[in-house]
């Protein structure tokens, strides 16, 4: 069984198969050597995490809460060489930087990478205790916001960002308002292993990839009014939804690959696992994309099954939906599960969700 509570933990019951690293694991504060360049981030795809999903920080985060500020930082400065655990983003983000040291060999000279900003309004005495954690697990990431609590979205902004990775779904909002592609992450208790060489993304469609135009029909008319609507509109491409950007981007990669003869054993591979029938409203979900001008490398039409199974095979490092529902029956088989919230399904909710997940947050 699964629950969300306050501190925005996922909570399944059964094995705990998180890494702890003990308090006796302490750090020399040492910089690494030979760190190839970070690109400019007007070229760059720009992924930006907060603290609390590429690490975790659990324990911090209920000293904040409990004893306030001052005993946080007080904390964390006596642990500086302590090293942070994984958090839920720590394997995508490594997956990302395996991507970039493919494409460093294949193209020397291109700025088109994935560049990670750790993004957090954590207070700037926190800094060395996360630069040393980085240091330690061995992760490229030279580019940091610590706000100081101020609100991140201006350098967002600033950083051309192609998605936000938060654990605060206010901020989330906040980003997919000036439309930032962003996503809430959770801590969860079991975490499956994916692949250390190719970066696997999976995707809801409607409301994450398209807009809600067509989940509206069915909330407010129900199924056979939707797929009524959608076999008359299947010419018609949807309008784009918040993370296509994010899509977008994956594929311009991808074919940085390709014209090196590398479709077949490419690094990257998407995936669109929807809700959707294939026969009766999957048309227009293909020739939406095909519109674009953007590939899917697998799609999954469910029509209706949960996703839990399917994406437990798949085992991206990420898998975006914009349905609790399905966050919560992904991660509880172990994916690491984004919410996005956005469109309709965020207003006709069930009773308790929306109040689970808007817990106020600090780092």
């Amino acid at each position: 069984m699964m629950s969300l509570n306050n501190g925005q933990t996922l909570t399944v019951s059964g094995q705990d198969n998180r890494t702890h690293l003990e308090d006796s694991v302490v750090l020399k504060p040492s910089t690494p050597t030979r760190k190839p360049k970070p690109p400019k981030p007007e070229n760059a795809i720009t992924i930006a995490v907060s603290a609390r999903v590429l690490f975790n920080m659990d324990k911090e985060q209920q000293i904040y809460e409990q004893q306030g500020m001052e005993e946080y930082i007080k904390y964390q400065v006596e642990h500086e060489t302590q090293p942070f655990s994984p958090g839920p983003a720590f394997s995508f983000v490594k997956a990302l930087e395996a991507v970039n040291t493919q494409l460093r060999e294949l193209y020397p000279e291109s700025e088109e990478l994935f560049d990670v900003v750790l993004m957090t309004n954590n207070h700037a005495y926190v800094g060395l205790r996360l630069i040393n954690t980085i240091n330690h697990h061995q992760l490229f990431i030279e580019r940091f916001c610590m706000t100081g609590g101020n609100s991140p979205i201006g350098y967002l902004k600033a950083y051309h960002t192609n998605l936000y990775l938060s654990a605060d779904p206010i901020k989330v909002r906040e980003a997919l308002e000036e439309g930032i592609a962003a996503a809430t992450m959770f801590t969860q208790e079991k975490i499956t292993e994916v692949s250390e060489t190719q970066l696997r993304v999976a995707f809801d469609g409607d409301a994450v990839l398209f807009s809600d135009e067509s989940e509206q029909i069915y909330k407010a008319h129900g199924l056979d009014k939707f797929f009524e609507h959608e076999k008359a509109h299947e010419n018609k491409p949807l309008d784009h939804g918040p993370l296509k950007g994010f899509l977008e981007a994956l594929g311009k990669l991808q074919k940085k690959f390709y014209g090196k003869g590398q479709r077949m054993d490419c690094p990257i591979r998407t995936y669109l696992v929807t809700a959707r029938s294939a026969a009766s409203s999957g048309t227009r979900a293909l020739k939406t994309l095909r519109s674009w001008g953007l590939e899917i490398d697998e799609a999954l039409f469910l029509a209706g099954a949960p996703k839990g199974p399917m994406l437990e095979k798949i085992r991206p490092h990420i898998f975006f939906d914009d349905q609790m529902f399905h966050v919560e029956g992904a991660a509880e088989m172990g994916t690491v599960a984004c919410h996005v919230p956005y469109g309709i399904a965020q207003r006709i909710t069930k009773t308790g969700i929306k109040d689970r997940e808007t817990s106020s947050e600090t780092k």
